[in-house]
């Protein structure tokens, strides 16, 4: 059998540019299931030994980490190269101490039978919680150390990948959705990833099974029962609904019966040919299914210049996902399995704690300044919330970004963000931003930066550029926020 070509991830790693993904083991374990581990194990290892041999999974899979260990066992026992591991780490909202962060590297590695894990991919629910940027940190000292290989993201946009990688942190991968319904990474995301050399790890590529031959000609389901294609459906309703999406399988079926394959297999081509994507992931049902021979035939199809101008004019009557990549995951709407985040988390915590002096809520954030000046990081009074100039200062003191005054105004703009939350607000709820800038030159990139975080409330808006800010900072931000509906503080 074709053996999938492989491509390199990180400095260290190799890996198949179709990857196992291993996600609906959960789903196969849910409501308590009973799921036989080593028969999963036996079909895995098949995959593993006809070159299907890097394997995708997380936490909060079910069983996936053990099988993939007893895999991984299985080949080292016998004298054979092991399988790749890509795994997740996915906490839960909170502080991010060196302790809580090795602690959830040694789960996963005594989980898997494994002295080092190959690829360890970091999620993160918020990004004014940025308790993330630590958290990351000590995934660097582990890799350093050696008990990871190297570092991924999993669901971060674009503006915090180019963020951390301009921090100094290394990134070999950043796994996101895409597929022809969710094109989000062909855009900035693909950018970053080929300026820096990061692979974007496509996942929900078939959309869960709809994109393919089984789907042609077909009524739109009534009950969908697994968590694959509950979340997929909510994909293929926003781009259109089910009447536009068969439009787009007809012309995909031409496509495909000119080359003699299948739908998934054009699918696979095309998503193999858009720019900077390094591996497709495809979701395998252990014990209930094998497509590992239809999944080769699709990388022996070379797609036309008439196949792909047929293609994009079917996607360009989809409408687009909204938003960056990873949204889905936090603001609306939420095209997750249960159309919330109620079957990952249940409820996300104050970003900065928040005390009551004189009648009036204060959030703090923890800078040394805000003691020894007598400042709070944001107040409010009533129905307004005045935050105070804020820096791109990490949760350790340190300044985020040395030198980079886009990666420092995305992370101070999230700290306001951050500030307003815990106080009860949004960003829709700002009606002033000030911006200082050390040199005026850097207006542009700060102003896309400040129309990604507020252009949805387009305040009014003031930057000065040439100003003498304290220390080696680059842009120092405010923000003034008037809430209209009077919500409570989260703190």
């Amino acid at each position: 059998m074709q053996r999938p070509p492989q491509t390199s991830l990180g400095k260290t790693l190799k890996m198949r540019r179709l990857v196992q993904g291993l996600w609906q083991m959960a789903d196969q374990e849910r409501d308590g299931r009973s799921l036989d581990l080593d028969a999963a194990a036996e079909a895995l290892l098949a995959y593993a030994r006809d070159g299907f041999d890097t394997f995708d999974m997380a936490d909060h899979y079910g069983s996936a980490e053990i099988v993939a260990g007893m895999v991984h066992k299985a080949m080292r026992d016998a004298g054979e190269t092991p399988p790749t591991i890509l795994t997740k780490w996915c906490p839960a909202p909170g502080p991010m101490e060196a302790g809580t962060v090795r602690a959830g590297v040694e789960r996963a590695l005594n989980r898997l039978g494994v002295d080092c894990i190959d690829l360890m991919q970091f999620h993160w629910w918020r990004y004014e919680d940025q308790a993330y940027l630590e958290a990351l940190s000590h995934l660097d000292a582990l890799r350093q150390e050696g008990l990871i290989r190297e570092i991924g993201l999993t669901n971060f946009d674009a503006a915090h990948l180019r963020m951390i990688l301009r921090h100094g942190i290394p990134i070999a991968s950043n796994q996101v959705c895409f597929s022809m319904l969710d094109r989000r990474a062909r855009g900035a995301m693909a950018q970053v990833a080929q300026d820096h050399g990061v692979a974007i790890l496509a996942f929900g590529t078939m959309a869960g099974g709809f994109l393919s031959n089984r789907s042609l000609g077909q009524p739109e389901p009534a009950q969908i029962d697994d968590w694959s294609r509950m979340k997929y459906k909510r994909f293929i309703d926003r781009a259109g609904g089910w009447s536009q999406f068969q439009d787009l399988l007809e012309v995909l079926n031409t496509v495909a019966r000119r080359h003699e394959v299948s739908i998934s297999n054009i699918v696979t081509a095309w998503t193999l040919t858009q720019p900077g994507i390094s591996a497709c992931i495809v979701g395998t049902r252990l014990t209930e299914g094998d497509h590992r021979a239809d999944n080769l035939r699709g990388l022996t199809v070379a797609l036309t210049a008439e196949d792909q101008a047929q293609i994009e004019q079917a996607l360009s009557g989809l409408a687009p996902i909204p938003g960056d990549c990873g949204d889905e995951y936090r603001k609306p709407p939420f095209l997750t399995a249960s159309g919330d985040l109620s079957h990952h988390l249940s409820a996300l915590p104050s970003p900065l704690p928040v005390v009551t002096r004189h009648g009036r809520q204060q959030a703090q954030s923890g800078s040394i300044w805000e003691e020894k000046a007598g400042f709070s990081r944001a107040l409010r009074c009533g129905s307004r919330i005045l935050v105070s100039g804020t820096t791109a200062t990490a949760p350790d003191g340190t300044m985020v970004c040395p030198g980079d005054v886009e990666g420092q105004a995305v992370f101070a703009f999230d700290k306001v963000k951050a500030a307003l939350l815990s106080l009860g607000g949004r960003e829709e709820d700002v009606v002033r931003t000030r911006i200082y800038l050390r040199h005026a030159k850097d207006w542009e990139p700060v102003s896309a930066a400040h129309a990604r975080a507020f252009g949805s409330a387009r305040p009014a808006n003031t930057l000065i550029g040439g100003v003498d800010l304290i220390g080696d900072y680059l842009i120092e931000v405010e923000a003034e926020a008037e809430l209209h509906q009077m919500a409570e503080p989260k703190g």
